[in-house]
């Protein structure tokens, strides 16, 4: 009988899978134990790259911890490598100390000549250390464990990483329960399928109580901080679909979205198309311009208008999003950035879209902006997003990008009581037989007259209309005047101050907007824990700036602005505050920051 293991317990552990599924079914669990969670899937834009090659591989890196977790972590303490060419590309984001599981099956001469190895002695030409390699005959077991299924045999294959799933909570002592529970669930009409995936773990979590060596322990991550209330691991483009479900709820609307596919969006258009419902409208498009100009006419109509895209499509839509600035109606335009320009990087992502956000349309076209800070945060900003828009009758542009979009965290689910209420200017009966499209409420906010109201016919469009009348007007006071009218609007919404993490006395002060908020916040954390006197503070709010914008960036010596593009948040607050010339760190990768350069970085900064 095997001896009993220790279990040691761990604040946090990063742990790396060359596949999708079994990366989720792990996070899921470990969001359901109450861990704080941080995902990051990793995938190639190649739609089916011949099988064991270099670039096919696909990576899902999950970092759990006892208490609140920032970022996916820069590298992994346990790597899953299905085959040798995940091994070759994959170990550069292990530790040195990491443990790695293999498929011995699926290093054979030619699976090392399809990943590029010389020799067959592939650890040693990678440098690896064998004694932390757990070397298992992954197919085999599955093909032997499935063998009385009647399964074929490439259904069969689909299951290794469920194997290697069972390895991995075995290793950190999970509930096999509860992931049975996940699987039921999403092959619910596959029951076959759930039944053999299950089968399959189990095997995985035997093997690895079976046969562990003294080199290997099992570790357990027990959650610090449990608050009560009902969990679930959520990527950020399904919190997104899920905010604008609630605030179309709260504001009594139904909820319409016009899209056309585009990699990392679709997503959105796929979860929302599940809430029929729940009154909730989807069209998938012949292009880009129709998604956004149906959301428009749905707007107009009297719903919650939204469209969702990445850069290549705010290219095409900003024809039809400068009619929404023109025309005065909401619409949420959401843009999951990537990799530019074109085509780019299409499963990679970046922060290059702000100033298109900001400034790309023709004309004096203000628009709110606002960028999502985590997976779980794009429910809130989504929903704010969409109060925004209805409250002030504007177009709003919310940012996300692949890395939160894709990635996942431990969100509480809300009480839709305790949400915000939404409640969008209709025009006053009191103004029946006097009202013109254009009047304003006392904020500068338009009036919405919902068509079909009797005594408030009126008529929108593309052309400028007279402050007063509501009719064509090429008149040059009257669109000077409609122009900064348009222009207060934006500028009279209400956005949360700015808040300011770490040292009030700071020597630097960390600026960042968007997703990259953990990063900056874990390179603070390990600064402070240097001795360094060091904050952070983020922008969520990038169109109104939050009032105390020149405020909070004016009160440090030395601030650096860090973001994924050249530098176009800096450039930006450069323009709206002035004297302000900061430090800049940029980088363009398609990949998210790594704390521990950004920690140098800032150290170097610090040290001027």
């Amino acid at each position: 009988m095997a001896e009993k293991l220790e279990v040691k317990e761990l604040d946090q552990v990063v742990v790396r899978f060359s596949g999708q599924l079994a990366g989720n079914i792990f996070s899921t669990v470990s969001a359901t134990v109450g861990n704080g969670i941080s995902t990051f899937p990793d995938y190639p834009a190649d739609i089916r790259a011949p099988q064991g090659s270099l670039t096919g591989v696909s990576g899902f890196q999950v970092h759990i911890g006892a208490g609140k977790v920032y970022t996916p972590g820069d590298k992994c303490d346990v790597l899953v490598a299905m085959n040798a060419a995940a091994l070759k590309t994959q170990y550069r984001y292990a530790k040195p100390g990491a443990t790695i599981i293999i498929d011995t099956d699926s290093f054979g001469p030619k699976d090392l000549e399809k990943a590029q190895f010389q020799t067959e002695d592939y650890l040693g030409e990678m440098g690896i250390d064998p004694d932390r390699v757990i070397q298992c005959p992954l197919t085999t077991m599955v093909k032997d464990c499935l063998a009385d299924s009647g399964m074929d045999m490439k259904a069969m294959m689909k299951c290794r990483n469920m194997f290697a799933l069972g390895l991995v909570c075995w290793l950190f002592d999970r509930d096999l329960n509860l992931v049975a529970n996940f699987l039921k669930e999403k092959f619910a009409k596959k029951p076959a399928i759930a039944e053999a995936n299950i089968k399959v773990i189990q095997a995985g979590y035997d093997y690895g109580h079976n046969t562990h060596s003294s080199t290997v322990n099992v570790y357990r991550v027990e959650s610090k901080e449990k608050v009560p209330g009902r969990y679930m691991d959520i990527t950020g483009n399904k919190a997104t679909a899920y905010g604008f479900i609630a605030a179309a709820e709260k504001a009594g609307l139904k909820l319409y979205l016009g899209s056309y596919p585009i990699t990392p969006a679709t997503d959105v258009l796929h979860e929302l198309s599940k809430h029929k419902s729940c009154g909730v409208i989807t069209v998938q498009c012949e292009d880009e311009i129709a998604g956004c100009s149906s959301a428009l006419g749905a707007s107009f109509a009297g719903a919650l208008g939204v469209t969702s895209t990445s850069g290549p499509g705010i290219c095409l839509k900003s024809e039809a999003m400068n009619l929404a600035v023109i025309m005065e109606l909401p619409l949420v335009v959401l843009d999951v950035q990537r990799g530019g320009p074109a085509t780019g990087l299409p499963t990679k992502s970046e922060q290059t879209d702000l100033l298109q956000a900001l400034f790309g349309r023709n004309g004096e076209s203000p628009m709110p902006v606002m960028a999502a800070t985590s997976p779980t945060d794009c429910f809130d900003a989504a929903y704010q997003a969409c109060k925004i828009a209805l409250e002030h009758m504007t177009p709003v542009v919310l940012l996300t990008d692949a890395f939160v979009a894709n990635g996942s965290g431990a969100f509480k689910l809300p009480d839709m009581a305790k949400l915000d209420p939404i409640n969008p200017p209709y025009v006053p009966e009191e103004l029946k037989g006097k009202w013109t499209p254009y009047m304003r409420a006392e904020n500068g906010t338009r009036y919405w007259a919902v068509p079909g109201r009797e005594g408030f016919a009126h008529i929108l469009g593309g052309l400028e209309k007279d402050s007063n009348t509501g009719a064509i007007s090429t008149n040059p006071e009257n669109h000077d005047l409609m122009t900064r009218l348009r222009q207060q609007k934006i500028a009279n919404i209400q956005v949360p101050d700015l808040e300011i993490d770490g040292d009030g006395d700071a020597d630097l002060l960390i600026v960042g907007f968007g997703s990259t908020y953990g990063h900056l916040r874990s390179a603070m954390d390990e600064l402070r824990q240097k001795g360094y006197k060091v904050a952070q503070t983020h922008f969520k709010y990038l169109n109104p700036l939050p009032k105390n914008t020149a405020e909070v960036l004016k009160k440090y010596k030395k601030v650096v602005v860090a973001e994924q593009n050249m530098g176009q948040l800096a450039a930006y607050l450069r323009m709206k505050v002035d004297n302000f010339v900061p430090f800049q760190f940029n980088q363009v990768k398609g990949q998210p920051f790594v704390v521990e350069e950004l920690v140098n970085a800032f150290e170097d900064i610090l040290k001027k």
